[in-house]
């Protein structure tokens, strides 16, 4: 649902609190200040997610140098900005050129001329106001270069950075060197000889709950079967609350061994000084940092060491692109240039260089690729902006791993290419010569008739949120679609939030509220004011085919997505398969990407392979048994629907056209009809507030229902030695045994609880709130002087505890129709003394908004929940992330997944073959690449006797052409070889032999059984409509035919087919 689709019926005076400036994309900040600022969590909650406070911290008082500002350079800069630093000084002594405007999004043809730091300072200056942007010619000396936390060169010659690499690698300043030329990079960093890495990873501990822990040697630890540990041998884990073993809990790491799905070997011997085990425990990874002593550019480049690879497929390629990359600088520091695009006599030269580097150092590359030499010496001069996006990518990412310690750095050199994309043979100069416009370094790789191809695309974006800008950066840069028959249509139906400025980074402050995909293609047409983007607000499903109907889908030429679910990816790959269009699709994870090409008749589609579904805990678990906080805020956001959106909505479907609402009720008079009377007689009747204090005592109420009187009648019913039917410990593993609490007004966490619980409450009832309110304190002891009855427990309450079970026992047997009946007459009284309009205020949580206490209910209920069960409690934030299902983002990864799959729309261009595309899984965190070669369709083949042989995939569909009767639908498949059995479409049976009464059937049409019996409304543009056959062999094996479609309006046909 669209965000802006949520409205409240009733406006009503809310406390919000009051929140601090500080850090707020709106000020701009000096970098003196910005140490002493609070992290802005609404501005950088996705982030935070991934990077953690201490992190960000450090990166609020980090100064980054960037020299160079070419594509690679504003792509890093862009990154890092958005990142958080402190500051970023931009250093280049070179003047734009109409070239740069091929991957420097912050150029414009007005600023040919201009120095290209100070032209792009201002733009880069706007993504992040917090952060201070400057620009500089000074000398690159020891005495600039030692205010720098960070050094990043981009394209910068290698003599100019082995001199400032051995500064900087003297004095403590971290470097990360990289260079992109046409479709090959590397990337080099030197942190220092002792850099350490705090945390190797960014992943959270993996935990396990102990079942059993053996008195031998090797001592075996069995954990429960609730989840698949995930703890390797050699790791170290830590224990804590195992009954009957002290010594274990008091935090000493255990090295492990022999690790299996449930179990694991301590390799210390324990059983002497131990004790014995009785119940319970938990086991926890140890995670250790790591230090790395880097090697100075100078020498590294002599001996390189171990490579990072990129493509298993290509073992040979780093050590090979080292010499490559040396003989290239080599060149240019010879002739002041790069070589000419697809120049014989300068791709030679390079080559030679390269042998006589090859020769002096007696190692590296046995066997020089010539062959893909000149390929780098051909395409060296072009700057790619998918490559400075990738790039950029990995760049800003090892920028800020050199300044908190977060994640595992490259060590020393990656080399990344991408050669599959260039074109088979040789281009002549004709089709690589400069023209003095924007697209000359795209046109320098990949030739002037791939340009008019890029630029004549008909594509369609799906999603303009964090991928959806990068690729409309893009894209842009690349001209897609910008010649006159050209277009990219991008469409999302969501809207601008503070949280997406972080890394949505065509989006500023004023544009918060606005239409996503509106906003990102006014700034893409300023990056390239040719680009022809055309915004919708429509969500691709279903319900949208009018919009997205079979004529668009038939004029595209190729299938971006940038979704953030996986329902509507699979919508969008099954609309690409069925009109056989190319789907490039991608996704992020905090530092981790996918992408995956999905080509007509060529790869398997996106739906092919998917993940398994998300686990969900049973009911009696979030009802009685939790065991960790997942659950005890699973337990919470059902507690806040329940109590404030979910029975003020049904109180108002009562209250809007009661006479309905009660027959309906009374003609069910069943136990789900009774609970859901219940929620309106208490909004309503039993627990109606009116005033402020009301909802003091409400909440009030609550925390003793909820925290105590449950949890005691819980232990009563099964105290802490209960045994099972077998004699087993009631309360053993996962189970952990709950204390009830007692309400304090001076506990903080109670008194922020009942605070934001009244407030609410209010909020739901349209009661307006009290300035006093905004004192928690005040708000508890008012509390704490609300008169509570003192428990009874009852004897007989039924406490579910099957974890299959989906709904809770009852606790007694009850006559429900007759309790409804008592209900509604309570209910029709309350309703004589309320105002005709009178309605509630259904609360829909929103976790982005830190003012409306929504999360401070949230993490209240979680950790009093988790206190009963002693459970490890949670911060807000923390709280936020979990309840709210924030999905960690950075723009780092964004940028980098964008620039890969715009790598592949090259290949499809061109149309390449399979084994040329590229899937990526990429984890910035370790770091890892692995490239693979896409997976080909499932293929069916068949041969009637006598007949020639037919081959099928899930590419495929029959187009059957007239307006064709159920006999000569069969008959077409008899034809073939083929029996057919059965017709159907949707859910609706049309035809089968097996029903007598279907015989009259086969002189129908197709399109009147589709239309009246199976109820499908055919539109009047559409000239065919689909239906699932079923079919055996002629030995009676079944057999998966293609799904039919049949063309019944020829007139519908030939006039899409004229317009397409």
């Amino acid at each position: 649902m669209s965000k802006r689709a949520k409205t409240k019926e009733v406006s009503s005076p809310v406390a919000k609190k009051p929140k601090m400036a500080n850090g707020s994309h709106n000020t701009l900040t000096s970098p003196a200040a910005a140490v002493h600022q609070e992290i802005d969590e609404d501005l950088h909650s996705r982030q935070l997610a991934v990077y953690g406070r201490g992190a960000m911290r450090r990166m609020a008082e980090s100064n980054i140098l960037i020299c160079g500002l070419g594509g690679l350079g504003v792509e890093t800069a862009k990154n890092v900005i958005l990142a958080g630093v402190k500051s970023v000084t931009l250093h280049d002594t070179a003047a734009v050129q109409a070239s740069d405007l091929s991957a420097q999004f912050y150029l414009a043809e007005a600023d040919v001329g201009s120095n290209r730091a100070q032209a792009c300072q201002r733009r880069l200056q706007e993504l992040n106001p917090a952060v201070a942007v400057s620009s500089s010619q000074a000398a690159l000396d020891e005495s600039f270069l030692t205010k720098f936390q960070v050094v990043v060169l981009a394209n910068v010659p290698l003599a100019e950075a082995v001199q400032i690499d051995r500064i900087c690698h003297a004095k403590g300043v971290a470097v990360v060197s990289a260079c992109i030329r046409g479709v090959f990079a590397y990337v080099f960093c030197d942190f220092g000889p002792r850099f350490i890495v705090n945390d190797t990873d960014g992943e959270e501990p993996h935990t396990g709950i102990v079942a059993s822990i053996t008195a031998t040697h090797p001592t075996v630890v069995t954990c429960v079967e609730d989840e698949r540990l995930q703890f390797q041998d050699g790791e170290h884990v830590i224990f804590s609350e195992v009954e009957g073993m002290p010594e274990l809990n008091k935090g000493k790491p255990f090295k492990v061994i022999n690790c299996k799905a449930h179990s694991f070997q301590l390799e210390q011997d324990i059983t002497a000084d131990f004790g014995t085990f009785v119940r319970g425990g938990l086991v926890t990874q140890h995670k250790t940092g790591k230090t790395l002593a880097f090697k100075p550019l100078e020498e590294a480049l002599k001996d390189p060491g171990e490579f990072l690879l990129t493509d298993f497929a290509k073992m040979e390629r780093p050590g090979l692109l080292h010499l490559g990359f040396q003989a290239l600088d080599a060149f240019q520091a010879e002739h002041k240039r790069l070589p000419k695009p697809y120049d014989a006599a300068d791709a030679d030269a390079v080559v030679a260089a390269a042998q006589k580097l090859n020769a002096k150092a007696g190692q590296g590359a046995e066997q020089l690729d010539e062959a893909l030499l000149k390929k780098l010496a051909w395409t060296a001069a072009g700057e790619l902006s998918p490559m400075a996006a990738v790039f950029g990518g990995i760049v800003g990412q090892e920028t800020v791993k050199a300044i908190t310690g977060k994640f595992t750095p490259i060590h020393h050199f990656l080399y990344f290419d991408a050669v599959e994309a260039l074109p088979a043979d040789p281009l002549p100069a004709a089709q690589v010569a400069a023209k003095g416009g924007r697209y000359d370094s795209q046109v320098a790789v990949f030739g002037s008739a791939v340009q008019q191809k890029i630029q004549d695309l008909k594509l369609f974006l799906v999603g303009a949120g964090a991928l959806g800008c990068e690729f409309l950066k893009n894209f842009a840069l690349m001209g897609v679609g910008c010649n006159a028959g050209g277009r990219v249509t991008v469409t999302d139906d969501d809207i601008i939030e503070k949280s997406n400025l972080s890394r949505q980074f065509l989006f500023r402050d004023s544009n918060i509220g606005s239409a996503k995909s509106s906003v990102a293609a006014r700034a893409a047409t300023v990056i390239n004011p040719a680009f022809n983007v055309h915004p919708l607000q429509n969500r691709v499903s279903p319900e949208t085919e009018e919009v997205f109907d079979d004529s668009f889908w038939e004029g595209l030429d190729m299938v971006v997505n940038a979704l953030d679910n996986v329902n509507a990816r699979l919508y969008v790959d099954s609309r690409c398969v069925y009109f056989c269009k190319p789907l490039l699709e991608s996704g992020t994870l905090g530092p981790k990407c996918n992408t995956q090409m999905v080509i007509p008749r060529l790869t398997e589609n996106y739906g092919s392979s998917r993940d398994p579904p998300e686990k969900q805990a049973p009911m009696c678990t979030l009802h009685s048994f939790p065991h960790n906080i997942d659950h005890c805020l699973t337990f919470a956001r059902s507690e806040f629907e329940g109590l404030l959106e979910k029975a003020q909505t049904e109180a108002n479907a009562f209250l809007s056209d009661t006479a309905k609402y009660l027959s309906a009720i009374r003609s069910a008079s069943d136990a789900a009809a009774r609970e859901q009377l219940e929620k309106v007689v208490e909004v309503l009747v039993t627990e109606k507030c009116r005033t402020f204090e009301d909802c003091i005592a409400w909440a009030r109420k609550r925390f003793q229902v909820q925290f105590h009187d449950r949890i005691a009648q819980l232990v009563y019913t099964f105290p802490e030695d209960a045994a099972t039917s077998s004699g087993a410990r009631f309360w053993s593993a996962p189970k952990r045994f709950p204390h009830p609490l007692d309400y304090s007004a001076t506990d903080d966490t109670h008194a922020s609880l009942v605070q934001a619980a009244a407030i609410l409450k209010a909020e739901s009832c349209a009661i307006s709130v009290p300035k006093w309110a905004s004192d928690a304190a005040k708000v508890a002891q008012l509390a704490g002087e609300v008169d509570i009855p003192a428990f009874v427990p009852r004897a007989g309450v039924q406490i579910e505890t099957d974890p299959k079970a989906t709904s809770a026992k009852p606790s007694a047997a009850y006559d429900d129709e007759a309790i409804i009946e008592g209900m509604i007459t309570k209910l029709q009284e309350a309703q004589a003394e309320l105002p005709k309009d009178y309605r509630l205020v259904p609360v829909v949580f929103e976790k982005d908004d830190d003012t409306n206490y929504h999360m401070d209910l949230i993490t209240g209920l979680a950790n009093m929940r988790a206190r009963n069960y002693q459970i490890q409690e949670v911060d807000k934030f923390k709280a936020k992330l979990i309840a709210g299902k924030i999905i960690p983002a950075i723009a780092t990864t964004t940028a980098m997944a964008t620039g890969l799959v715009c790598l592949e729309l090259y290949k499809v261009l061109q149309s390449k073959a399979v084994e040329d595309y590229r899937n990526t899984f990429a984890n910035l965190a370790i770091p890892l690449f692995a490239m693979s070669e896409p997976l080909p369709p499932k293929t069916f083949e068949f041969t009637p006797q006598g007949g020639e042989t037919m081959k099928w995939s899930l590419w495929d569909r029959w187009i059957l052409k007239g307006d064709l009767t159920v006999q000569e639908t069969l008959n077409w498949f008899k034809e073939r070889g083929l029996e057919a059995y059965s017709i159907s479409c949707g859910q609706c049976l049309l035809y089968s032999n097996i029903f007598p009464k279907h015989r009259d059937r086969l002189t129908r049409k197709m399109s009147d059984l589709v239309q009246n019996v199976a109820k499908v409304a055919i539109p009047a543009n559409r000239a065919h409509f689909d239906v699932v056959v079923a079919c055996e062999d002629e030995e009676g094996e079944d057999l998966d035919v293609p799904l039919v479609s049949i063309e019944f309006r020829a007139q519908v046909a030939q006039v899409n087919g004229a317009a397409k």
